[in-house]
């Protein structure tokens, strides 16, 4: 069975790409980066980083925490994600994740992560990525979507993430 999606067809059986943000702060910028991760739904596993390929018939899904993959305490992640921190009083960290996806229908695609002190950097930064990277492959790649998390540090460290997910894995005890 297939359902349509984003022009094209995917098989029930595909793989579903979740994308959350979350921000947090902490007395470390080690325990903010905990409290984003718990803010996005992905803290109690063993974060394992991809780099920017979107596998064909995949699809992309924004969701909630609540949505997000969840597996075992201690499981391993299998995710794209952009994180960034401020700990200045009064400076932001803005992390975002932006991706396209190739013009022939396939659900190929690129993601792109990048984190900074202002959200309009960010914005650049993710949409000249794919241009670039677009650009450089043989095949057309169009712009499809980005998210984006922010957080302040007002007295703490203060930390924002937006994380990809694939699939999450545990490690086979015997």
């Amino acid at each position: 069975m297939t359902k349509q999606g984003l022009g094209m067809n995917i098989a029930e059986d595909a793989l579903v790409i979740r994308v959350t943000a979350g921000s947090g702060t902490g007395r470390t910028t080690m325990a903010a980066f905990d409290a984003a991760l718990r803010s996005a739904g992905v803290a109690d596993h063993n974060l394992i980083r991809l780099s920017s390929i979107i596998p064909g018939r995949a699809e992309v899904q924004i969701c909630s925490a609540e949505e997000q993959l969840h597996g075992e305490f201690g499981d391993a992640l299998y995710c794209v994600y952009a994180v960034a921190f401020a700990t200045e009083r009064g400076d932001a960290a803005w992390s975002g994740v932006g991706w396209s996806r190739a013009a022939d229908g396939s659900g190929r695609g690129l993601f792109v992560e990048h984190a900074g002190h202002a959200e309009e950097q960010v914005r650049t930064m993710i949409t000249s990525s794919l241009t670039d990277m677009s650009n450089g492959r043989d095949n057309a790649f169009v712009f499809e979507n980005m998210v984006l998390s922010s957080a302040l540090c007002s007295v703490r460290p203060a930390c924002s993430v937006v994380v990809a997910t694939y699939r999450t894995a545990g490690w086979g005890h015997a």
